[in-house]
């Protein structure tokens, strides 16, 4: 076996951003055993190591000097049991989400339709414990296997023990210490679906669907997604950039008494969830562009970039709506992205 190490590679292909930084070393691992030689190989040379998947949480502000990138490139998806309507699905970390979930649907699989188009990897999936429109992670988890790179061991891990949160994991809150390498999901031939969080059933209903099936549902999340996200490949972007913010009850009624629209979600701790897009708008941000650096004409929780931005440009401006927030509704804003 030999690996693929190339010095010197741009990372402007291997993050949805399209930063152009570049990385000391850079090499793509297809198995548990290329990514042990990879590993080996980052030791001998002295070099820190950064594991990324698909590159869609990443926000690069610098050259990776003295770093080994390793991109998890493994594939592969097994049935692993499947007892009455119940199915137990095994998923490589280098697989790509969006297929994977398409896959799913094609198999008759009811479960993972409102995390449609979410671009990734099934890897960094738990690292993020992603959601949209209802559904997480963790509410289809069935387990993971991971290396933990401080001795080398696989662990495999259940859900109690990944310590889910709200865009948020053990694997977030250890970084560098785990390489997730595959992840299982409990899914269902029988569709429990998720239909009232967001615009799903109206626009289901728009389109005259009034049983819906797991790929109707896929269908209308990914219409929805399309109108309200750019495409990374057209505008460089990671999504959703920061955390929807929770609040304790007496922040909530001082914005309120100055913005009675805000919607606030209640939470099982006695907090309020309340829309970070929606504070960015009010606070004028929708649509703001320096240079090449920008907020989203169409979702303000999206910074883009138009083509030439840099990553500290990026991070100077989430920086700048960060303290803003704080300043006008006294609500701290958390970003997604990892930053390097």
């Amino acid at each position: 076996m030999s690996l693929d190490i190339r010095a010197d590679q741009s990372l402007k292909p291997f993050n949805t951003f399209g930063i152009e930084v570049k990385a000391a070393f850079f090499v793509s691992v297809h198995s548990d055993a290329e990514l042990e030689q990879a590993l080996a190989w980052a030791a001998t040379q002295n070099l820190r190591v950064l594991v990324i998947g698909g590159g869609s949480n990443l926000l690069l502000t610098a050259d990776l000097t003295d770093v080994l990138v390793v991109r998890m490139a493994s594939r592969g998806v097994r049935l692993l049991e499947e007892v009455g309507d119940r199915v137990l699905l095994e998923a490589e970390a280098g697989e790509p989400w969006h297929p994977f979930v398409l896959q799913t649907l094609e198999l008759g699989l009811a479960g993972l339709e409102n995390l449609s188009l979410i671009p990734g990897t099934v890897g960094a999936a738990p690292m993020q414990n992603i959601g949209a429109y209802g559904v997480e992670i963790k509410d289809v988890f069935a387990g993971l296997t991971a290396l933990d790179r401080d001795t080398l061991q696989v662990r495999n891990f259940s859900v109690a023990e990944c310590a889910f949160g709200y865009r948020d994991s053990l694997f977030k809150r250890q970084p560098g210490r785990w390489v997730i390498l595959r992840v299982r999901f409990t899914l269902s031939h029988s569709a429990a679906l998720h239909l009232d969080y967001g615009p799903v059933r109206q626009r289901l209903a728009e389109q005259g669907i009034d049983e819906p099936t797991p790929r109707d549902v896929s269908a209308a999340i990914c219409s929805i997604r399309r109108e309200k996200l750019p495409d990374p490949a057209e505008l460089g972007n990671a999504g959703s950039f920061f955390k929807n913010p929770v609040v304790t009850a007496p922040v909530l009624d001082a914005i309120r008494g100055e913005h009675p629209d805000v919607v606030a979600y209640p939470q099982a701790d006695g907090g309020f969830k309340l829309a970070a897009g929606w504070l960015i708008e009010r606070a004028g941000w929708k649509g703001y562009r320096d240079g090449d650096a920008g907020v989203h004409r169409l979702q303000s929780l999206v910074l883009v970039n138009y083509g030439g931005a840099s990553g500290k440009q990026l991070h100077d401006l989430a920086q700048r709506i960060q303290d803003d927030i704080q300043a006008r509704f006294g609500v701290a804003l958390e970003m997604e992205p990892n930053l390097y």
